[in-house]
């Protein structure tokens, strides 16, 4: 059985590159060509894996194997200003079985918890970049789950208050609600267009990966050394 991940790699117009792995949403790395975007996927493996054993996917997770990269594709401006994929690929435009659906929102819940307990781990200072900058935990808090309730979460029909993000219990019932919108349109099937021009699995990937790395943001800027 061939248990090699498959990646798309998005090349920016000048500066970046990002390697996707879209089967396991949230695995999305950036760097300078091609070469390098896929070492650094490599060396988040470790980190990956932990979310897949949250979600329940160790064993899975635990058997990939090498790259293979089975699309290579122009990106946008998101792509060198963030080093985030702004595209999906081609098997991201398919409706999802119920099973696979189930599979990649477990991915996003894990996300979601590995974003949550990261936020409570580290100390409300984060250490400053290079020059000076860098959000707080606090704001990163904010800032995270603000865009989620404000741009993904709508395109699956679920709109809530943006003050939604003040409250653990609004927050928690809220995630049950856009779960259960990315449920509903993919049984309706999640062609290119369905979800304010998002296909389902880019959605998910999408949101996976924003919650991903703020947490690894967080860890990294983490002054306590505890992370």
């Amino acid at each position: 059985m061939d248990k090699t991940t498959r990646v798309m790699v998005e090349f920016g117009k000048k500066k970046r590159t990002v390697g996707v792995a879209f089967d396991w949403p949230g695995w999305d790395r950036s760097g300078k060509s091609e070469e390098d975007a896929l070492r650094v996927l490599a060396v988040y493996r470790p980190r990956y894996a932990r979310v897949a054993a949250l979600a329940g996917l160790a064993e899975e997770f635990g058997a990939t194997g090498e790259f293979a990269v089975v699309a290579r594709q122009a990106g946008i401006g998101m792509t060198d200003y963030y080093g985030v994929s702004g595209t999906w690929a081609e098997p991201e435009q398919e409706q999802m079985s119920e099973a696979a659906c189930e599979r990649k929102i477990a991915l996003l819940r894990a996300s979601w918890a590995t974003f949550d307990a990261v936020a409570a781990r580290v100390p409300p200072e984060l250490r400053k970049g290079p020059r000076g900058g860098g959000r707080e935990r606090g704001e990163i808090v904010r800032h995270a789950n603000g865009a989620e309730i404000y741009e993904f979460a709508p395109k699956v029909g679920v709109r809530v208050p943006l003050e939604t993000r003040e409250s653990p219990d609004q927050l928690r019932d809220y995630r049950e609600a856009f779960c259960a919108g990315i449920r509903e349109f993919n049984a309706r099937g999640a062609v290119a267009g369905s979800v304010g021009k998002w296909p389902v699995q880019f959605l998910i990937r999408r949101c996976a990966w924003h919650m991903l790395d703020h947490a690894w943001e967080m860890e990294d800027r983490d002054l306590s050394g505890g992370s």
